[in-house]
């Protein structure tokens, strides 16, 4: 299962809506959630280069 960006729903890859995004798949509940991360992508994407967070040194 995958996690939904937009909304926080459990998703199931097989049957999912999908878009892509800096080479990497997010799945969608529906097509109204994909429309949304489409719309605006990096406000649901977190970044996984770890070095903007508030707490690191």
């Amino acid at each position: 299962m995958e996690k939904d960006p937009t909304c926080g729903m459990e998703v199931d890859p097989a049957t999912a809506q999908k878009s892509k995004y800096k080479e990497k798949t997010y799945y969608f509940c529906c097509p109204t959630c994909k429309e949304v991360f489409d719309k605006e992508p990096e406000k649901y994407v977190k970044e996984e280069s770890g070095g903007s967070s508030c707490c690191s040194g």
